[in-house]
């Protein structure tokens, strides 16, 4: 098998990296090496990493920057890695120790895939398990480019492997999404390569009430910076930038609905049904934050 790199970035996560680089440490696949960067971190991140950096020697490369965001850390991390495959483990994030051995599984004897991914388990800050995504979702493997464009498809970003040669090709993380540009960086990928499925759960990934993911409005911003990016490309016609922004705002809907922003999280929905208003599982939504809206007026 080759080589991995796996990329780490880190900003402020002191608290769980160590767990992460451990999860890397325990891989049943033994030839990796972690580029970290610290994306100018202002907790005890480098007081962390020190003794891992004695411990592991030249498997550790620890890169330090001013903070710049996290597509800028992960390109750091890219311009500082040099294996044939790239992947991905957030600084809170944990992998199981088939991680690695079952990634590259899918590339094997496979030139056509550029990118793999697999099943995740969520939990929360304190490491409790919330749910466990292992179904095999409709549009999973293949030429599915389109699929992520209308985000039909979804790929866990500590379950994603990708090989090097494809940021040659497609080019790095846009540095100006602040929000979606892992997406950003698949559809590029699986534009040129097929996307191969893992079957099994690789990665826990962390959830957090500071997490970008729960501030909507830039969320937002960002998803239809990347929609309004990619129009036009193979697959991603009108009809699928529809059904895009219909789901965009339905997700939209039912983040704002968790909060309790019931208004808000309704209109939302129904600007999704009238970008695309058949999609049922849209209907449900808003005619759940319909009924919550009125009984909560009354």
């Amino acid at each position: 098998m080759s080589k991995v790199d796996v990329i780490i970035p880190a900003y402020n996560a002191a608290k769980y990296l160590p767990t992460a680089i451990e999860s890397v440490m325990a891989q049943t696949f033994e030839d990796w090496t972690i580029v970290l960067v610290d994306d100018g971190s202002t907790d005890n991140t480098a007081e962390v990493v020190a003794p891992f950096i004695k411990q592991l020697g030249p498997k550790l490369r620890y890169v330090k920057q001013a903070n710049a965001g996290l597509p800028a850390a992960r390109n750091a991390a890219i311009r500082n890695s040099s294996s044939e495959f790239l992947a991905l483990l957030d600084a809170d994030d944990i992998w199981l120790p088939c991680r690695l051995v079952e990634s590259l599984k899918a590339f094997e004897n496979r030139p056509q895939v550029g990118l793999a991914y697999g099943f995740n388990t969520r939990i929360d800050i304190d490491g409790a398990v919330i749910d466990t995504f292992a179904s095999k979702q409709k549009y999973a493997e293949g030429h599915i480019a389109p699929f992520i464009y209308m985000r039909r498809v979804n790929l866990p970003c500590p379950t994603i492997t990708f090989r090097r040669k494809c940021v040659d090709e497609v080019g790095p993380f846009d540095e100006t999404l602040r929000a979606t540009e892992d997406r950003d960086m698949w559809l590029r990928i699986a534009l040129r390569y097929e996307v191969a499925l893992v079957p099994k759960v690789l990665a826990h990934y962390r959830t957090s009430p500071d997490a970008m993911t729960t501030d909507s409005e830039r969320m937002l911003k960002a998803q239809l910076q990347f929609i309004e990016k990619h129009y036009g490309a193979p697959g991603c016609g009108p009809v699928a930038r529809r059904i895009a922004l219909g789901r965009i705002y339905k997700q939209r809907a039912e983040a704002l609905g968790a909060r309790g922003q019931l208004r808000a999280g309704l209109l939302s929905a129904l600007r999704a049904l009238a970008m695309f208003p058949l999609d049922l599982s849209t209907n449900r939504t808003a005619g759940s934050l319909l009924l919550r809206y009125v009984g909560f007026s009354r």
